[in-house]
């Protein structure tokens, strides 16, 4: 078992308390928990996003791993939730921050008649948590609006190299296609019991449509899933490979969640294989997120907790997975996370790593596996091992288009 996995575990119950247990005996609540805390805890039914918002940090990340384990116990909660196709809203942005509305029944067809689109690269973002949460709407605006910077901004040199060595370099082009699959999880009960396999099922069906109508190369077809939509863009790639034989190139898990509602018998959602590479930022994952290994590289930016520095609730923990990530794609900063292979924040703190060396984000290097580690600031630019650079404005021009047709971010 990968030995970040255990920590949060050892959080809740104790190793004494399951140390005489068998593996068929289901321990009961009463167990770990004193009845007092029992009582006190609130049913999924009863907790909503808005007060896991205004929280401490530490509460809510202790109240949704207390809720986790209680969901393990017997696998009480069930996957029963499965959004309607037509109430899950897509959005397609071209490089000038233009956006077309739509929905996971129809973008395949709008998609497709866009100018360009599948001659470039196009990058699909499914959300895990509601626009309504300000922290997920902070979040995702800068993760879109770094896109269509990426997509018409000549590319800038990383920190410490000749920028007149890009003088020559075009735009990289592309369409960023956001499936608001958070839109449809209005509250935690439908969090908890989202059904992964079948919306994955579902999501993965209108990719390889895309795939086929749009004649997009895999390699520039990358999917970014966002807490428990990572988990579906997991399966959403497993059900890609079914139907197409062959697998998405890349998908990338912006804080994966602790999936309450599974099957034990079966393995679902996000996991190594699910695409050629498979690459995770785990920043609560002692919290709504997981400690467990998903990808073929797994980030800890300070380590496995319960929200990296400036967190501010749970919900703030998850979605800065997406903020540190949409640091990395503006140009010129896809080298601000160097990181490095260790077990634990303290190895990698003593320089006791393991050698290997990449970079946590878009630029991420695809020959390595296993646990990074590395340290991020409170406060943009996130990158801490990596000088403060003066972020240029938006563009003018994309800024009007985009705050005009962007209004739901």
């Amino acid at each position: 078992m990968n030995p970040l996995g255990v920590l949060c575990f050892v959080a809740i119950v104790t190793a004494g308390s399951l140390a005489s247990q068998s593996q068929d005996y289901i321990p009961k609540p009463a167990h770990w928990l004193k009845p007092t805390e029992l009582e006190a805890t609130p049913s999924l039914n009863e907790l909503t996003f808005e007060q896991l918002e205004n929280m401490p940090l530490e509460k809510g990340a202790k109240l949704m791993r207390k809720l986790y384990h209680l969901s393990q116990i017997d696998y009480s909660v069930s996957p029963n939730f499965v959004p309607s196709p037509s109430n899950v809203p897509v959005y397609i942005f071209n490089s000038k921050g233009e956006k077309e509305t739509c929905n996971l029944n129809n973008y395949v067809d709008i998609a497709k008649e866009k100018p360009k689109f599948g001659e470039q690269e196009v990058t699909v973002f499914i959300t895990g948590l509601p626009q309504s949460l300000e922290d997920v709407k902070k979040a995702n605006t800068k993760l879109i609006q770094s896109y269509i910077q990426r997509y018409s901004k000549k590319p800038e040199a990383p920190q410490g190299e000749d920028q007149s060595k890009w003088e020559n370099e075009k735009p990289v082009g592309g369409h960023l296609v956001v499936i608001d699959l958070g839109h449809a999880i209005t509250n935690v009960e439908r969090y908890a019991t989202l059904n992964v396999k079948e919306t994955g099922k579902m999501i993965g069906k209108t990719l390889a449509e895309l795939e086929k109508e749009s004649n997009v190369d895999l390699e520039d077809l990358h999917v970014i899933g966002q807490g428990i939509g990572a988990n579906v863009a997991g399966a959403a790639g497993k059900a890609f490979k079914d139907i197409t034989t062959h697998k998405l190139d890349r998908i990338t898990a912006l804080d994966p969640a602790s999936q309450m509602a599974k099957d034990p018998k079966v393995l679902t959602g996000l996991s190594r294989g699910s695409a050629k590479f498979v690459d995770a930022i785990h920043t609560s994952a002692l919290g709504m997120g997981t400690t467990r290994r998903v990808g073929d590289v797994d980030f800890f930016p300070n380590g496995p907790c319960q929200g990296v520095p400036g967190s501010r609730n749970a919900i703030d923990a998850q979605a800065r997975a997406t903020r540190l990530f949409a640091e990395t794609v503006r140009p010129g900063n896809s080298r601000n996370f160097p990181a490095v292979e260790a077990s634990s924040l303290k190895q990698y703190r003593n320089n006791d790593g393991y050698g290997k060396r990449t970079y946590m984000g878009i630029a991420t290097h695809r020959d390595i596996s296993g646990d990074y580690m590395l340290e991020v600031n409170a406060e943009s630019p996130y990158g801490k091992r990596t000088p403060a650079r003066k972020q240029k404005s938006y563009h003018g021009v994309h800024q009007t288009s985009y705050a005009k047709s962007n209004e739901n971010y």
